[in-house]
């Protein structure tokens, strides 16, 4: 979000997500048909200062080089800087572990490759990533959020990874899907807690 469309600092929710927006106090623009606009810096700020208020850590410039696993459910990332990955170091990861696990890389959808490749089939109707469609932002919207799921025992995929593993179309630069889908993960993660 940070880009907001295009590097043009400002994002548009629709109404059906602007709570998340108002939660975190962040001033949007009344836009017609029923949508608002926000600065993507102010948005992107708050949220995390949000997140961070409820307790979550933030980690920058992290990539997945793997997943953990116990009694075949995700149970943590294994871990390294990405300018080691970018560099092609041979440096040791780390690990960490979780009880619950999020797929929110995007497009690229990283963390379920790296299920599909080395621990098995994923829950979708191929058992592997159906390969997101062009761009239908009223679709992509709507099936953002319904592909929010558990996608492999212990894993989430939220956000537009969530529509490149189910096969649904990309959004454009409205970015109301991708914060309910990331409130479903949540919600998900704290009733299997």
């Amino acid at each position: 979000m940070w880009g907001g469309g295009m590097t043009f600092p400002f994002i548009v929710v629709q109404k059906s997500s602007k709570h998340i927006l108002d939660e975190a106090q962040i001033k949007m623009k009344d836009e017609r048909d029923e949508y608002y606009s926000a600065d993507s810096i102010e948005a992107i700020t708050k949220l995390c200062s949000s997140a961070i208020d409820a307790g979550a850590h933030i980690f920058n410039s992290i990539s997945v080089e793997d997943v953990l696993l116990k009694k075949k459910k995700v149970n943590g990332f294994v871990i390294n800087w990405s300018a080691v990955e970018i560099a092609g170091l041979h440096v040791d990861p780390i690990s960490i572990r979780a009880k619950y696990c999020i797929d929110a890389t995007g497009h690229a959808a990283e963390v379920c490759h790296i299920v599909k490749k080395k621990v098995g089939p994923l829950n979708t109707p191929s058992g592997d990533l159906e390969k997101e469609r062009s761009m239908c932002a009223d679709i992509g919207e709507k099936t953002v959020v319904e592909n929010t799921k558990e996608v492999y025992p212990g894993l989430i995929v939220s956000g537009m990874g969530a529509n490149a593993v189910y096969g649904s179309p990309r959004m454009g630069p409205i970015f109301g899907g991708m914060l309910l889908s990331g409130k479903k993960a949540a919600e998900i993660i704290l009733k299997k807690l």
